[in-house]
């Protein structure tokens, strides 16, 4: 089984188009997600079996994110409802390319609250464990999600998405050293071309990734939207390209290419900590073919709408 590790919340698409009743009105349509629960939920369309892991409110809404991960095939034993806590709210625009954009409302976020007591005691059906996003630099969920990829490194494949968020936490420097220290528990990491770009913006990607490659590491992945992604091992980069396609909006899409990522190895036996430094060059491109497929998906639909098994054709 996958634990996926990190926030979980609700994100408000504005209606667009919609009439309102009155000047002072606005409709919305309020959708679960957060980084971290797409990529569960991308996992289990997949048919792969994975768990979540976060702090819950005991609120309307974190019911609803319980119900929506269950339905969805999510185990949701390991998800902590949080006392005082309250649900994550995204408010999401999208810029002319169908890119989003947020202003989250989250100080008191159960997702944010997680301490190293609700860590559970032992893993014994947990093969592999993602982590990602905000909920990487928001203490003291930062510090617990450590202390467990530190615990289970040595036995369990842990991947890391760093999908920045400076809305929730401005501070680059607290990204730099986090996303550091977990870079050194990881043994594949994803990120995007813009997050790089955002967290060293005087560096070349290049440098920057290679610095995180390792005996532990070998395969660090960057994504470059529509122009495809980048795989950098110890001996080399190789490039891909996906196919053209109409773009909806490319929320989720991240999300969708991570759990792609993740299960592609699964199918193959390779989501193990030595699994990413077993690929041949054949499988890597098998790979993130399989990957950007899936991502393409979710850009042809509005929101994170995450692709099952059979939608993937490579």
């Amino acid at each position: 089984m996958f634990l996926v590790c990190g926030e979980a919340l609700f994100d408000f698409f504005s209606d667009e188009g919609q009439v309102a009743p009155d000047a002072s009105s606005l409709s919305f349509t309020a959708v679960a997600g957060g980084s971290p629960m797409n990529v569960a939920i991308g996992l289990a369309r997949l048919e792969r079996s994975s768990a979540f892991f976060t702090g819950l409110a005991p609120d309307a809404l974190g019911e609803r994110l319980r119900t929506v991960l269950g339905s969805e095939s999510v185990n949701t034993d390991f998800m902590v409802e949080i006392p005082g806590s309250a649900t994550t709210l995204a408010m999401v625009t999208l810029d002319d390319n169908g890119s989003p954009r947020y202003v989250f409302y989250n100080q008191c976020g159960a997702d944010r609250m997680l301490e190293t007591s609700h860590l559970p005691a032992t893993l014994d059906d947990v093969h592999a464990i993602h982590i990602g996003s905000y909920a990487l630099a928001v203490s003291p969920t930062s510090d617990t999600l450590e202390t467990l990829v530190a615990r289970e490194r040595d036995r369990c494949l842990i991947s890391l998405d760093p999908n920045i968020r400076l809305k929730v936490e401005p501070d680059v420097a607290r990204w730099r050293e986090r996303i550091d220290t977990f870079a050194a528990h990881a043994h594949l990491i994803k990120i995007s071309d813009e997050d790089l770009d955002a967290l060293y913006p005087e560096k070349d990607p290049e440098e920057v990734i290679r610095g995180w490659l390792s005996e532990r590491c070998p395969m660090v992945i960057m994504t470059r939207g529509g122009e495809g992604v980048t795989l950098f091992t110890q001996g080399g980069a190789e490039s891909f390209t996906p196919e053209a396609i109409s773009v909806v909006d490319a929320v989720g899409a991240g999300d969708s290419f991570m759990a792609a990522l993740l299960a592609w190895l699964d199918e193959q036996g390779l989501a193990t900590p030595e699994g990413p430094g077993q690929l041949t060059p054949d499988q890597r491109r098998e790979m993130a073919e399989f990957a950007m497929c899936a991502a393409a998906h979710t850009c042809q639909q509005r929101g994170p709408d995450l692709p099952r098994r059979h939608e993937i054709v490579t």
